[in-house]
């Protein structure tokens, strides 16, 4: 028996500290229950603060304002009558829901599933672990889909290749969960999070520069080379040694989804992929028609991009179409698309997949807007930001305990926007008073967002990983897939460090009109 399964019989010092997060995490409420508390929260605090006339003086503003109470006959009024606009206006809602549509085309005809296969199959031996972190890393492209496409297909080609399959479930999962927050594509999280750094820093009169979903694209782009380079040495270095060593069984997948699961790719799915590159072509060609002719809409008044244009607001649109048109064009050329009825049906299904999100929106929204309502940030944000320079944390080291502190709620809180919007209502304004760009602080939770959800039993994707495991080890447990996420958690959050660390002090802008500091 190898070594990981036998300490499930004893458990380990990590297995006891894992066993607490466990305990201490599963008295969380569930996030919906969580933020509808935090609302009500916030309304009696502020009634409170209100009644004690309680303000605060912001930058750029000449007269102190004041926190107002959620409990008074004004914030009973703007409860009531605020409701469905606090909730439709959520700015995430409608970038997230958007660019699903073209998502969910692109998942549902099988288009991204072939792109995987087709990917690990013209890998080399050698280079699988390496494909596979890139993959897993930019698998955030198909959102949570990710956690659980990715780890079997990466075993069938581990076994078909004569490596251990194990290590490709093992580093399929953690590249994707621990790289989740970063990609060399544009992804519905990039919309997801710049909708909601921007309806927390428009609370301030001087609120830096709008971030948009390509404001941390360069960031994520060295982020994800490295850290898939980083997943591919780990797990041919790391993992599969260690699942050798231990005598970890290679028995064959049994699979239940075969169109899902297959390794290889047909010769009409090949031809279905050379359609799709081709619309792709088609479609990118006549976007830069449209971008590069002169007088072009798209273009700002001087005739540029940067740092503001309707080409950069137009993200979200060009992300849809990037996906939604391949997708179209692979489910005709397939067959998944047989009639005009298919195309709603299958963007239908990609909607039921947002509907725990759009749940979650109607609260996030109004713990958003009474948040911003209230002042209540913008008190914290001001007395914050004073705190921090009276003790001269002002610079990059409130960075780092921002990214520590991330990382720890990160084992307790796995749904990133729901973590984002709890951190981003405090830290966002009180990071712009003291100078920096909403895309900064971003970028920063980034860091500490992925790489411990890993290794926390909070992660629904932790039980279905663990049911692919069983198929090769039937007494496998949560503990087994815990410790072998461990080498990846430390690594990745130093590397990940380590960049954010060059961007700040060499200066470097984080994306497209997106700079470190506001008005540098």
């Amino acid at each position: 028996m190898s070594e990981t399964v036998a300490s499930q019989d004893r458990p380990t010092r990590l297995d006891r500290v894992l066993n607490w997060i466990e305990r201490v995490g599963n008295k969380l409420p569930e996030p919906f229950i969580l933020f509808a508390l935090l609302t009500l929260l916030v309304g009696i605090v502020s009634t409170i603060m209100a009644a004690a006339g309680v303000t605060v003086s912001i930058p750029g503003e000449e007269e102190p304002t004041a926190v107002r109470g959620a409990f008074t006959g004004e914030g009973v009024e703007f409860l009531f009558t605020g409701l469905a606009a606090n909730f439709i206006e959520f700015p995430p809602l409608q970038t997230v829901v958007t660019i699903m549509l073209g998502v969910g085309m692109a998942e549902r005809t099988g288009l991204l599933a072939a792109l995987i296969r087709l990917a690990f199959r013209r890998a080399p031996r050698w280079l699988l672990p390496y494909a596979l972190g890139f993959i897993g890393v930019s698998g955030s492209i198909m959102a949570d889909s990710a956690f659980i496409i990715i780890p079997p297909l990466a075993a069938m080609v581990f076994k078909a290749a004569g490596r251990h399959p194990v290590a490709g479930l093992i580093g399929g999962f953690a590249a994707a969960g621990a790289g989740y927050s970063t990609s060399v594509f544009v992804t519905s999280l990039d919309a997801l999070f710049a909708g909601i750094s921007n309806s927390v820093a428009q609370t301030l009169p001087e609120h830096g520069t709008t971030v948009t979903p390509v404001s941390n694209y360069y960031f994520n782009v060295v982020a994800a080379v490295a850290l898939s380079l980083l997943a591919g040495f780990i797990i041919a270095k790391v993992v599969e040694p260690a699942l050798q060593r231990g005598g970890f069984p290679r028995a064959e997948v049994e699979t239940t989804d075969g169109d899902q699961l297959r390794a290889d790719v047909t010769p009409g799915e090949r031809r279905a992929l050379v359609i799709a590159a081709g619309s792709l072509v088609v479609l990118v060609a006549a976007v830069l028609t449209l971008v590069l002719v002169p007088g072009s809409p798209l273009r700002n008044e001087a005739g540029g991009f940067l740092p503001e244009s309707p080409l950069l607001d137009s993200v979200t649109t060009l992300v849809f179409l990037a996906f939604f048109v391949p997708g179209l064009a692979y489910g005709i050329s397939v067959g998944a698309i047989r009639r005009s009825a298919d195309v709603p049906r299958l963007m239908g299904k990609a909607l039921m997949d947002l509907s725990g999100f759009i749940v979650l929106a109607f609260v996030l929204g109004q713990f958003i807007a009474l948040f911003s309502w209230t002042n209540i940030g913008a008190w914290l944000a001001v007395t914050g930001a004073n705190f921090l320079q009276s003790i001269g944390l002002t610079g990059f080291a409130a960075f780092l305990g921002f990214v520590v502190l991330a990382s720890l709620l990160n084992l307790f809180i796995i749904s990133g926007s729901s973590l984002w919007t709890l951190m981003a209502a405090v830290f966002v304004p009180m990071f712009v008073l003291l100078g920096f760009e909403p895309g900064f602080s971003q970028a920063a939770f980034r860091v500490g967002d992925s790489a411990t959800q890993v290794m926390t039993p909070l992660n629904p994707y932790m039980i279905v990983l663990l049911t692919f495991v069983r198929r090769y080890q039937p007494s496998a447990g949560l503990g087994t897939v815990m410790a072998k996420m461990v080498p990846f958690v430390i690594p990745f959050w130093i590397t990940w460090a380590v960049i954010l660390s060059v961007f700040y002090f060499a200066d470097i802008p984080l994306g497209p009109g997106m700079d470190i500091r506001v008005d540098r």
